[in-house]
């Protein structure tokens, strides 16, 4: 009744072919939208007009709802603008009957790692997963009891606390993180809720298939790939990691090719010639606090190292460095051997810090003492996808580290020559070649091997 009351709302906006779409249960994904025709890629599916949106501007629009949010001397964020618009029409008893049919098809709960427990959610302590949720867990306390002290309790009559509850703020904000699509128009970013559309799930196997006109002022849903009759209609959220698809739409993708490690980056304000590195950062289009994404198909991104260079530069090296444009390129043995240095320990310490060391978890998922779908097999799996990019990580700088510094004494001279077989390592004269010749010769015949091999 409830899906009917909806499509029939949207079919008066001028929505049409609502009867080719159907609503079903997937085993694998849970309730998602089923084609009852063949569809061919880019055919478009649906077309939603800008005014059975939920946006920010719609409930500023809203006579009942716009005049109390406009009250407020603290503007609230499209966030919270869109929590309190969607949380009013879920509470009101009449009118509004098409988006509360809307509201009323939304599920009652979601899998986003907030609403995982303590055990649950311990499973993946170390990862970024793991903090930005007790981040978020506090973050939406302290949003709620500000709605209740500048909104709320000036406007009982339209939001009556019994209603207006913690745990229906944490329904709505999940709502929209998990449903909200966002464009990036001229001089903003603009978000909205598509009825209808937001049951689509997502798939990384077909193109990016919806847009905004605002011009024509609608949202548009093409069809990402070929479809057969029956088959599950899929949009694609973009390269979505692991930890993030938990965190905002209560879900993973085993051996998700989009799994990355976001590393932050910060040089204080004290440290010594402070604000000729930060002109330096900012010519090469960096910045004083930087997060870098480690990725499975490039665990150390350049960037990282051009940061670090400058970073550690001495005085003597800044000239250096300047001319050779930011730090792109080695800028002396010494620095490269230092930052690569910072960088293992740095590495190694947030490996250290997983609560589940990485073969213990994969052990735990294969053998199923992780049961799939669980929350605890989900918040496994990202601190999976997170410890495999530090090991790659690991390994990337070790390998970079191994052709800066003396494999025998460690010493990091300009003049360092390559082992001439292997190529992965480096001497500072033939007395340490000769020394590390016992201990290195049986790894280097094997990467000749292998490399002659390949």
């Amino acid at each position: 009744m409830t899906t009917t009351k909806l499509q029939e709302w949207l079919e008066d906006g001028g929505v049409k072919d609502l009867n080719w779409l159907q609503l079903e249960e997937f085993p694998d994904t849970g309730r998602g939208v089923k084609t009852l025709r063949p569809l061919k890629l880019n055919d478009v599916i649906l077309t939603i007009p800008g005014s059975y949106l939920w946006t920010v501007d719609a409930a500023f629009d809203d006579p009942i709802l716009g005049p109390a949010i406009r009250s407020i001397k603290q503007p609230l964020s499209v966030e919270d603008t869109l929590a309190v618009f969607l949380l009013f029409i879920k509470t009101r008893e009449e009118g509004y009957e098409g988006r509360r049919a809307h509201v009323n098809l939304l599920p009652s709960s979601y899998t986003t790692s907030v609403f995982f427990n303590d055990s649950e959610l311990e499973v993946c302590s170390g990862s970024s997963l793991y903090h930005l949720t007790k981040q978020l867990k506090q973050q939406i306390k302290e949003d709620y009891l500000r709605l209740v002290n500048d909104l709320f309790s000036k406007h009982s009559d339209l939001f009556p606390l019994e209603k207006f509850t913690l745990d229906e703020y944490m329904w709505t904000i999940c709502t929209i993180w998990s449903r909200g699509m966002d464009f990036q128009l001229p001089g903003k970013q603009f978000r909205c809720i598509a009825p209808f559309a937001d049951m689509l799930n997502h798939s990384p196997e077909v193109q990016l298939c919806h847009i905004y006109d605002p011009q024509l002022n609608n949202l548009q849903i093409f069809a990402g790939k070929d479809y057969a009759i029956g088959e599950q209609v899929f949009i694609n959220y973009g390269s979505v990691p692991n930890n993030r698809l938990l965190r905002l739409y209560g879900f993973i993708l085993p051996n998700n090719p989009y799994d990355s490690y976001d590393l932050v980056l910060t040089t204080h304000p004290l440290a010594p010639l402070y604000a000729q590195k930060v002109a330096m950062l900012k010519s090469a289009d960096l910045q004083v606090n930087e997060t870098f994404p480690l990725k499975l198909t490039d665990p150390l991104p350049l960037d990282v190292l051009r940061y670090l260079r400058i970073q550690r530069l001495s005085s003597s090296e800044i000239s250096t460095a300047e001319a050779k444009r930011g730090a792109s390129n080695i800028v002396s043995a010494r620095n490269e051997a230092e930052i690569l240095n910072a960088l293992i320990d740095a590495i190694e310490g947030l490996l250290a810090g997983f609560g589940t060391p990485l073969e213990e978890l994969e052990a735990k998922v294969d053998s199923g003492v992780y049961q799939k779908g669980d929350n605890i097999w989900a918040a496994a799996l990202v601190s999976v996808g997170e410890q495999r990019i530090l090991k790659l990580t690991l390994q990337k700088a070790r390998e970079l580290l191994a052709l800066v510094v003396c494999a025998q004494c460690g010493k990091a001279n300009e003049d360092n020559k390559r082992c001439g077989r292997c190529r992965k390592v480096v001497y500072c004269g033939t007395a340490c070649q000769k020394s590390h010749y016992k201990e290195h010769k049986v790894i280097c015949k094997k990467d000749v091997t292998e490399g002659q091999q390949q």
